[in-house]
């Protein structure tokens, strides 16, 4: 019956150990996810997570082995919002300094960071509502750079899908007025930290436009209007500093979405700063 007993009360203890583990790394993502808000001022809460149990052990030894930060953030460049990302691991902080707000050079082992902009904020960037971005063509049989598909033969090469005025104007086409949707073949590229979407030719391989925005078939773009055409789906987009000011390595087109990628080690970062100033 003793033992019964001892082993009940070390189940209960080793339950109650868990809920007070949970509980303290809810509070610290909580003091992290304020931290970043009102430093970075943001909308809304960004979502953070840390890995790893028990919490208290890595609490305990000031050292937080993964830690996701995902917000939705403003940039002065781009309307709208867009989604930045955060990893750090190996995140060198003492739970008392968290607590206290004293967040400023914190060391970290790695960061890796990134920015997603959606179809909307892209929209809104080109002035093309219905903005849509897809992935590479597969090949260069039908002599516009490629056919469609998932493989990737051109380096940097995206589709774009939109419909755009039908004479050269600075008011965007929106659903519900005349224009001409069309694809074209453009090239993503990671230049000085900057993005770089060139439309280089219109595409008519499979997966492109097929008809306007009132049902009829799609005009045939001819050669002298070939130029606006492209102009309208060529933006540069200054991506700046990544999250924590980590620098842009790597862009590329996924789900729809831009996505600028970076990596940092051994870096000091400002938890309370996801956004440079």
């Amino acid at each position: 019956m003793a033992v019964r007993r001892l082993i009940i009360t070390l189940l209960c203890l080793a339950g109650l150990a868990v809920v007070l583990d949970f509980g303290v790394a809810a509070y610290s993502e909580y003091r992290v996810s304020r931290l970043l808000r009102d430093g970075s001022n943001l909308s809304a809460d960004p979502e953070v997570t840390i890995h790893g149990f028990p919490f208290t052990a890595q609490a305990l030894d000031d050292e937080y082995k993964n830690v996701d930060i995902r917000a939705r953030a403003m940039r002065p460049d781009i309307p709208g919002e867009i989604m930045v990302e955060a990893n750090l691991k190996g995140v060198h902080l003492s739970l008392r300094n968290l607590v206290d707000g004293q967040v400023r050079g914190v060391p970290v082992d790695n960061v890796e960071a990134r920015m997603r902009i959606e179809p909307v904020e892209l929209g809104r960037l080109f002035k093309i509502p219905n903005l849509q971005v897809f992935g590479p063509p597969a090949d260069k049989s039908d002599g516009t750079g490629g056919s469609g598909g998932s493989g990737m033969t051109t380096a940097g090469a995206i589709i774009l899908n939109g419909t755009i005025p039908l004479s050269d104007s600075d008011i965007p086409a929106v659903p519900g007025t005349k224009g001409e949707t069309v694809s074209v073949l453009a090239d993503l590229r990671l230049v000085d930290d900057q993005v770089r979407i060139t439309a280089t030719d219109i595409y008519r391989g499979p997966g492109a436009a097929t008809q306007t925005s009132d049902a009829s078939p799609v005009t045939v773009i001819p050669e002298s209007d070939k130029a606006r055409v492209l102009a309208l789906f060529t933006r540069t987009i200054d991506t700046r500093d990544l999250p924590f000011g980590v620098h842009p390595q790597k862009v590329e087109a996924s789900g729809g979405q831009i996505v600028v990628e970076g990596k940092g080690s051994d870096v000091t970062v400002d938890l309370d700063r996801l956004q440079q100033p």
